[in-house]
Order: structure tokens, then C-alpha cells, then sequence
């Protein structure tokens, strides 16, 4: 199996409380809670390890919440290239109804200021030799500009790494000025970075037309029950997902990047990667946390996964 390094730059303790339905402005009794030390490449990492890889996983730790985190690195086994920074790891609270709509209170992070950024570069620069890819995903923390992320994915290039990025907003802009390896926007992140609309089949393949003319290899769109459309030289597939029952959507995205990624480092056929990948998207909405719990159940759902293929002149 590969060796891959996640980075997240900004992750977030997640306290997910499930109740019947949220009633704004009233008293709501929650049915359960649960935290987790998450943050989307944390999400992805440990994904990547249940298929088997050897992951490193790195970015910014605020110093006054570090046990859950340290907790959870340590139980998966990873490699811990995370820079400590002084204040506390955000905390992020998720709002999951009985019918599986997520509201999401999202936190602030610690400010990050130059001399963690130079810190964490410094370690990139002696752990990225022998990794095979590198996932870059989530938002930016304050203090990091969308120009120093950019240069820091052009020097993870330079180093040697095939870079997936997920993100949104003006770190996905700026990511993308790296023509990164493979990027996984939605529908909704996909249209707003590009100021196009992206609703239909057609709409995603032009947007991704233009990715691919700037060096992106992989483009993958997801857009929710619909499904996942993949976009690489000469190859579109659309991946359905089987339906299943909802506890939770958080985790999903993460699901569908690690899929994506161990099926490319495995040179495998697209049609098994996008449907081991979609796969493991749909279990992770079954379910509250990341990782793949239940291999008889991923097996059925890959069995339920429903492809199209198609061979065309991409460029």
C-alpha cells in the first residue's frame, strides 16, 4: 500500500448532537452527543488507514485542546507531523436531524501566525521525501492568506507529491492556480470558484473542461444523492449512489476523496474506483464518525453503486 500524507490546516473538534428536529429559538432536548477530533483531512486520513495505507497526517493544533487529537493519532497510528500553535483548536458543533439535515456552527480557529507557517514547511520539507500523495483539504485557518497556500501546494508539487486538494472558497481559488493532481468540489464550491452555474451534467463537464486545460489531472464533482461525476483525459463516469438511510452527511466528502485516492495510487480500473469510492461515501452517511466500520455493508452498497461510462475527447 501507499504512503500518503493528509494535511489539515485547520481542524476542528466536532461535537455532533442528534435530536428529532430543530426547533429555532426554542429549548431542544438532544437524543444523543458525540465529539469527535476531526477536520477534513483528519477525516480522510482515517479512511485511507482502513484501506490499508500508511498515513502521516499534519497542519496546526491549537496547544490548550491537544487530547483528543494526540488520543486519536495515536489509536489510528500515524505519524504526527502537526505544528502546535498557541490557543485552542476550534470546536465545531453539528446539528444532525432525524432526517438528516446537518446544521453546522462552525468555530474559529487559533491564529496562525509566520513563524508556524515556516515551521510547518520546514517539517513538510523533511517528511514529504518517500510519500507517495499528498491530501490537502479543509479551510484556512486565520492568519494563513490564500497566496501562502497556494505556494505551499506548489511546494508540495515541487517536492514530488501528487496533490489532492478539497477545499472551497478563496483557498479552492487559490489551490487551483497549482494545477493540484485531483481536486473533489461540489456542485454548489465547483460554481462558485469558477462564476458559472453547474446544475446539469453538461454545466460540470464544461466547468471541468477548463480544470483540466490547466493542468488538473482529476476532477471530481460531487452533488449530493445525485451522485459523482468523475472528469480525466479522454474519460467521464458517473457514479449513483444506492439510497440509504441518513444519520449523518458530515464525513461524506472526506469518504468519497479517500476512495478516490487509494483507487488512483492503485492504479486500479476508474468504473472500481469511483464505485469503491462512492461506496464508501454512501457508508459514511449511515453512520456518526469516519472510517470504514462495516466491510459486509460496503460490500453490498458497492453492489448497489450504478456507473455510466463514457469514452470521449475530453480536451
Amino acid at each position: 500500500m501507499a504512503k500518503i500524507l493528509t494535511l489539515t490546516l485547520n481542524p476542528a473538534l466536532d461535537i455532533t448532537v442528534s435530536l428529532d428536529a430543530l426547533r429555532p429559538g426554542h429549548v431542544n432536548r438532544s437524543q444523543a452527543q458525540q465529539s469527535h477530533a476531526a477536520g477534513k483531512g483528519l477525516n480522510v486520513a482515517q479512511v485511507l488507514a482502513d484501506l490499508g495505507h500508511s498515513v502521516t497526517v499534519g497542519g496546526f493544533l491549537g496547544r490548550d485542546n491537544l487530547q483528543a487529537f494526540e488520543a486519536l493519532i495515536e489509536r489510528r497510528g500515524f505519524t504526527d507531523c502537526f505544528v502546535r500553535v498557541p490557543g485552542e483548536t476550534r470546536s465545531n458543533i453539528k446539528l444532525v436531524e432525524a432526517d438528516g439535515r446537518v446544521t453546522d456552527i462552525n468555530g474559529q480557529g487559533p491564529e496562525v501566525d509566520e513563524a508556524a507557517q515556516e515551521a510547518l514547511l520546514r517539517v513538510l520539507e523533511q517528511v514529504a521525501p518517500g510519500q507517495d500523495a499528498v491530501v490537502v483539504a479543509g479551510s484556512l485557518p486565520r492568519g494563513v492568506s490564500p497566496e501562502w497556500f497556494n505556494q505551499l501546494l506548489v511546494r508540495l508539487k515541487g517536492l514530488g507529491l501528487k496533490v489532492a486538494l478539497d477545499s472551497s472558497g478563496e483557498a479552492l481559488r487559490a489551490g487551483l492556480r497549482s494545477a493540484p493532481w485531483l481536486v473533489k468540489p461540489n456542485t454548489e464550491e465547483l460554481g462558485e470558484v469558477l462564476g458559472l452555474t453547474v446544475d446539469s451534467a453538461a454545466q460540470q463537464r464544461a466547468a471541468a473542461l477548463r480544470l483540466l486545460a490547466d493542468g488538473v489531472e482529476h476532477v471530481v464533482v460531487s452533488d449530493g444523492a445525485e451522485g459523482v461525476r468523475w472528469f480525466a483525459d479522454n474519460l467521464t463516469v458517473q457514479a449513483r449512489p444506492p439510497k440509504v438511510r441518513v444519520a449523518s452527511t458530515v464525513g461524506a466528502g472526506d469518504s468519497l476523496v479517500a476512495g478516490m485516492v487509494h483507487g488512483l495510487l492503485q492504479s486500479e480500473a476508474p468504473t472500481d474506483t469511483l464505485r469503491r469510492a462512492t461506496a464508501i461515501a454512501a457508508q459514511a452517511v449511515t453512520q456518526v464518525g469516519f472510517g470504514i466500520r462495516d466491510r459486509e455493508q460496503l460490500a453490498r452498497l458497492e453492489a448497489g453503486v450504478q456507473l455510466t461510462e463514457q469514452q470521449e475527447g475530453c480536451r
